[in-house]
């Protein structure tokens, strides 16, 4: 089954030819070069692919996409503030190795447990919150300096020292 990563939203549609603002976490300026499709999740784990007619560069974090078959301003609007998604080949082709949402899909462990894979990376101003299926709950795990140990990218790991206690009220 094909993976997919979230990597933002559509926060606005712009001008009247149906443009869309993407507000992504890429961690770096991006026109989305080579990418054909981008998708939004329609219900639960069924993604609707869009084909990217155009995009440009409007900020770090913003791209406006021009997507094939919306030329106006209604069906733009229908679109936003949906998430936009990314498959798996093409998020590690666009995502800057710097950026915490290149941890998704990767491996948290905690004092050499493994707590599962990372589903969700959600930016704060002050620290990073990792969601994981931890004993089948959803857990935040709050990633900043005080709790990363390291980062293996060849192993696709995130190494924490969590606070005493932070686990026990998912489990």
């Amino acid at each position: 089954m094909q993976q997919y990563f979230k990597i933002g939203k559509f926060a606005a549609s712009t001008g009247l030819k149906g443009e869309l603002v993407l507000q992504h976490n890429l961690g770096k300026k991006t026109t989305l070069k080579g990418l054909e499709a981008i998708f939004v999740e329609e219900k639960k784990d069924s993604f609707l692919p869009y084909f990217i007619q155009s995009t440009k560069i409007r900020s770090d974090n913003e791209t406006i996409v021009k997507l094939e078959g919306i030329d106006n301003m209604e069906p733009a609007r229908k679109l936003t503030p949906k998430e936009v998604w990314l498959q798996a080949d093409d998020f590690k082709k666009l995502a800057a190795k710097s950026s915490p949402i290149a941890m998704l899909g990767y491996n948290l462990i905690n004092n050499g447990e493994d707590l599962g894979e990372i589903q969700e990376v959600i930016e704060q101003p002050h620290q990073v919150l990792c969601s994981i299926l931890y004993k089948g709950n959803e857990a935040l795990i709050p990633i900043h300096e005080d709790s990363l140990e390291k980062v293996d990218n060849k192993n696709r790991k995130v190494f924490v020292t969590l606070p005493d206690g932070l686990l026990d009220i998912y489990g």
